[in-house]
């Protein structure tokens, strides 16, 4: 037998052996489990109704589990710009305001799914039914899911639930043990603040030029990015705004920016991180002389011993294994033990983490003509049963706690993963209806570097970002869906 037909067989037989008790788990004496029914289900991500990725996820066996039960995606993207871009002035619909159009239509989906920062928009305008008194009713134990999933979809609901999530990533500290065992220093913990994590990197951080050892890291990746969008992390969940809530005027030009900025310059001025590395030097690292010579890690700061802390996502940690498993096959190149802790905090927002992503956010749309299957649907992907079966993913975090499994082999603080609440996003709505606002992020990007170039002192950067964002803001004004100008009449879209 080839090996893609064993697989398949493989699959075949775990999924068999899995829907009885899936179906024992929705079965009810409800006179509708024989009825045959449509269940309508849009997002606000695009999926079409042939999205196979979205169906084996999702649908495939609640619909193996349910045969009388028939999903039908309603698509909700715009495809008049799929071949052809957008006229002058002229933007594409929101996929939001489409669906929020199509729940409110004569046939409505039942079930909707979308992001994090989207729920409290569709809450707000009483979109959704609350899930609470169907969890009571059917007795449906929520108390197991991670803190990070439950707590965090509560906060938008002020205590209530609107949509549940079956899986979720997030981002961890990871740390060298070898690195600080050297140093005498000792471990990171869970929940550390920023300064603490910044004082660790003193202590570990030694040596000149290319021997150079960084204490920490924003990014395991030597190409991670540029100082402004690698620090996000730190700075989103002390929720700074940009701007004021109508983005009529900016409001960077302060004493609490002034601060966070000049943190990260320092981090730069003591070379407690890495430099940003010029993508030429990048690639003569990656492209040996000989395969002898060749080290598959060179480009990972954290692997090749250059970092001793680094901010790492989940879906990373496969590689981190890996690289300890095969570690006889790379010359040079000795295993070291490591962990990870929660990313480190800000005491004006303890429970914060930086960016949580909920996989599979669903709730049920207050004008669903369907609402008892919408749940049993929404039930089904969010049940114990479901968790087990989907608990191997390298790249997703079942929200369950029972069933999140360590690595093969690896025994880490998972914790480190499922503790801190997400961070909604600010001025989601602003965004969606002036999508050039994010060409104010590229004038702080551009200021940033000249500070940390030592061009202009942290508050006069913040003053020059200050005044083109609110000339920037006058021209969205005028024209919310058309350029703005940039730096040196560079027209941006």
């Amino acid at each position: 037998m080839n090996k893609p037909l064993k697989n398949a067989v493989l699959l075949s037989a775990c999924v068999g052996l899995m829907v009885p008790t899936l179906a024992a788990c929705s079965k009810t004496n409800n006179a509708n489990d024989k009825k045959e029914q449509v269940l309508r289900i849009a997002t606000s991500m695009g999926y079409s109704s042939e999205d196979e990725w979205f169906r084996q996820r999702f649908t495939d066996l609640f619909e193996f589990a349910n045969p009388n039960i028939k999903i039908e995606m309603v698509a909700t993207n715009d495809d008049r710009y799929m071949y052809a871009p957008p006229k002058p002035g002229e933007r594409p619909k929101d996929p939001m305001d489409k669906l929020k159009e199509v729940m409110q239509g004569d046939n409505p989906p039942d079930v909707v799914m979308v992001q994090y920062e989207q729920l409290t928009d569709l809450i707000s305008n009483n979109m959704l039914t609350q899930l609470d008194p169907m969890i009571t009713k059917d007795k449906f134990d929520t108390s197991d899911f991670v803190p990070a999933v439950i707590d965090g979809l509560k906060k938008v609901g002020e205590g209530k639930l609107y949509a549940l999530a079956p899986t979720f990533s997030s981002s961890a500290l990871i740390y060298n043990k070898r690195m600080f065992d050297e140093a005498g220093v000792t471990y990171p913990k869970d929940k550390m603040t920023w300064e603490e994590t910044f004082e660790l990197a003193r202590r570990l951080a030694k040596g000149e030029g290319e021997n150079r050892k960084y204490g920490f890291s924003f990014s395991t990746q030597s190409m991670g990015g540029d100082m402004y969008y690698a620090s996000q992390m730190y700075i989103t969940p002390l929720q700074l705004r940009m701007f004021d809530e109508k983005a009529e005027k900016m409001t960077v030009d302060s004493d609490q920016w002034e601060k966070v900025w000049k943190s990260l310059l320092q981090l730069k001025t003591e070379k407690l991180i890495p430099e940003q590395q010029d993508p030429s030097s990048m690639k003569a690292r990656m492209m040996p002389g000989s395969a002898e010579d060749y080290n598959p890690f060179q480009y990972d700061d954290f692997l090749s011993g250059r970092v001793a802390m680094a901010i790492i996502n989940y879906g990373q940690i496969n590689q981190v294994t890996n690289a300890m498993k095969n570690a006889q096959n790379v010359k040079g190149f000795s295993p070291f033990e490591w962990d990870v802790v929660t990313l480190p905090v800000h005491q004006e927002a303890p429970d914060l983490g930086g960016y949580i992503s909920m996989d599979g956010i669903m709730g049920i749309n207050a004008k669903s003509q369907n609402a008892d299957a919408a749940w049993k649907f929404i039930k089904f992907i969010n049940s114990e049963d479901w968790a087990r079966l989907k608990a191997s993913s390298s790249y997703q975090i079942v929200s369950r706690q029972k069933y999140i499994k360590q690595k093969d082999g690896v025994s880490m603080n998972i914790k480190a993963f499922t503790t801190l609440l997400p961070v909604p996003q600010m001025d989601y709505k602003l965004y969606r209806d002036m999508p050039g606002l994010r060409q104010v992020n590229s004038i702080g990007q551009r200021m940033l570097q000249e500070v940390v170039q030592g061009k202009m002192p942290v508050r006069d950067g913040l003053k020059q970002w200050q005044t083109e964002g609110n000339t920037m803001l006058q021209q969205l004004k005028e024209n919310p869906n058309g350029p703005v100008g940039g730096p040196k009449g560079m027209m941006m879209y």
